[in-house]
């Protein structure tokens, strides 16, 4: 006879019915097989195999990606998955980090902790990006979950220092405390002196973009008593002495983001934070450095041994000192920098890091345009040479040529992720004059395994010719001041068959080539298009065609009611949204 389990997984599960040939496996054996997929995608192809292995995988599913909170309801992600225990829930569209989405547009998180706490009781972990979240709800989360353990917030938004100390006193399990670059409120730093003094579970704690001064008192007594943490990032307010002091508590620590690098030592405080470094046989990451100063980088050497990730990203450093760290890096695959390395820092790059996988070159003065530092073609294309592994890049600078990006691809074939941000809008080929649109071409022509791409410069509708007919694997695509008519987004639409999120800002592109997208947008998971040329008629006219996607138009105030300033497009199985304010018209 049919356990009374199986027989409610059988009842729960769509087109159920006796005719339907069971599995040759028992459901344990299967659910057990399915536990060991972690990939999310995997996951969901196997539910579609058949109505066993559709159940087997709900019933084993402990943790679900959501990558649009609105694409789907909470109370159909507990009917579908009954077991979750971790969450990953993104919300706002990323243009919110450039201040092109309204403040109070959505995506708050209390609707779906008030389901989770009657359905998911048991969750473990949350991971929220781009979400609201206020104190309130944060105590909330902390009170209903007894075995919480996990908190990520990243480009979150809503809350306070005091929702972080409720999370403090009340998960007594917590294990990762995980705090980047949100718009918080930052009341103080006692918001560390609330962990019970008996709590010793914490393995990540990274709050590096606190402003306040913290407890340090607090925090020195909760490092040393967790002797399983194994990431601790802090904020620029420790002193050097003080992290030291720190180190020697945690030298089992894998992943170190340091404090301000620019305090004042005696010989004696350098000498006992170089040792205690030296102490520290686990880095594998290393962060912070704010401020870093290049008399104190010696400091760190004996730490860099075994670093597969630098990030340079709050150090203004000069080419000379990234030249004399990175010998001391053999092992480095991951490097993020500040332009300030100029391209003779990028050469250092290319010598000393055969490994290197991803480079990350951030701008130290993005709106500063009378510039007197940088990066430019040269340095881009020493690193291709000296790192023929690089897959992912993300590359800021001010100049480039055709020739320059058609080097480094061939000397780099491998790119997934090829994010070339040129920062004057419109800026040609700088020795021909010409667009940009050779050096496009060569990339999507000779990485053939290309995922994410992001385009700048001049460029005109023959570049999204080339992308549309060679970039099959693309899944995002980022596009702003380029092309020159509807054809340019037509060619993308028709010709990338994975194509997942398309982003596009200040382009000619309009309703002709928004409405080219209907059979697309479906199998999509966003479309984000702002100042172009679409208007309010052919928004309703994609609205009326494809019921099951949200079209949402946000209206600037003063502007022409028959355009549509920006417009953001999802597919979402729980209908349009009930919470978006009056300035996000959903059609």
């Amino acid at each position: 006879m049919m356990e009374s389990s199986e027989l409610k997984r059988s009842k729960d599960s769509p087109n159920s019915d006796e005719s339907t040939r069971r599995s040759l496996f028992p459901d344990e054996v299967l659910e057990r097989v399915l536990s060991l997929l972690k990939s999310h995608r995997d996951r969901s192809s196997v539910s579609l195999v058949c109505k066993d292995w559709y159940n087997a995988e709900r019933w084993s599913r402990t943790h679900v990606f959501i990558g649009n909170c609105y694409s789907v309801s909470p109370e159909i992600v507990t009917w579908r998955f009954p077991k979750i225990r971790s969450v990953t829930l993104k919300g706002k569209p990323r243009f919110s980090d450039f201040n092109l989405v309204p403040q109070n547009w959505g995506a708050d998180i209390h609707a779906w902790l008030v389901v989770f706490a009657a359905k998911y009781p048991f969750l473990e972990e949350l991971r929220l990006k781009r979400m609201a979240i206020t104190d309130e709800s944060l105590e909330f989360l902390a009170v209903s979950f007894p075995n919480f353990k996990a908190l990520s917030l990243l480009s979150c938004d809503g809350f306070s220092t005091n929702g972080l100390a409720a999370i403090a006193t009340h998960c007594k399990n917590l294990t990762e405390l995980d705090i980047q670059e949100n718009g918080i409120d930052d009341k103080g730093g006692s918001w560390l002196s609330c962990f019970p003094e008996n709590f010793t579970s914490l393995e990540v704690l990274n709050f590096a973009n606190l402003t306040s001064d913290i407890n340090f008192d607090a925090l020195e007594r909760l490092v040393s008593r967790c002797k399983s943490m194994r990431v601790l990032k802090l904020n620029r307010s420790i002193s050097l002495e003080q992290l030291q002091r720190l180190l020697v508590n945690a030298p089992q620590l894998g992943e170190l983001g340091t404090s301000s690098f620019s305090q004042e030592l005696t010989f004696r405080q350098y000498e006992e934070l170089e040792n205690t470094l030296s102490n520290c046989k686990n880095i594998h990451t290393l962060s912070g450095l704010w401020d870093a100063k290049g008399i104190y980088l010696p400091v760190l050497y004996p730490a860099c041994t075994h670093l597969t990730f630098l990030n340079l990203s709050y150090a203004a450093l000069q080419s000379g000192e990234l030249a004399k760290l990175l010998p001391h890096c053999p092992e480095l695959r991951r490097l993020w920098v500040l332009d300030t390395v100029e391209d003779k820092g990028l050469e250092a790059v290319g010598l000393n890091c055969p490994l290197l996988e991803e480079l990350r070159v951030f701008p130290a003065d993005p709106f500063e345009e009378e510039i007197i530092h940088g990066v430019t073609e040269d340095g881009f294309v020493a690193v291709s040479y000296g790192c023929p592994r690089l897959h992912y890049v993300l590359y800021f600078c001010r100049q480039m040529t055709n020739a320059a990006v058609a080097t480094i691809v061939q000397n780099c074939p491998d790119f997934t992720h090829f994010r070339l941000c040129i920062m004057n809008p419109g800026q040609p080929d700088y020795l021909t004059s010409e667009p940009m649109d050779e050096a496009f071409g060569a990339v999507v022509k000779t990485c053939t395994k290309l995922q994410r791409l992001s385009v700048s410069g001049l460029l005109t509708d023959l570049t999204f010719e080339y992308i549309g007919r060679y970039a099959k694997n693309l899944e995002t695509l980022s596009v702003a001041f380029a092309g020159s008519s509807d054809w340019g987004m037509q060619c993308v639409l028709g010709g990338c068959p994975k194509l997942r999120k398309l982003e596009i800002r200040d382009c000619p592109f309009g309703n002709a080539a928004l409405l080219s997208g209907l059979e697309k947008y479906e199998s999509m998971r966003s479309l984000w298009m702002s100042a172009c040329n679409v208007t309010m008629n052919g928004c309703r006219l994609l609205a009326r065609e494809m019921p099951r996607l949200n079209v949402e138009v946000m209206k600037e105030e003063g502007s022409d009611d028959s355009q549509a300033d920006k417009v953001y497009i999802y597919r979402s199985v729980a209908g349009p949204r009930r919470d978006a304010p009056p300035s996000v018209l959903t059609l």
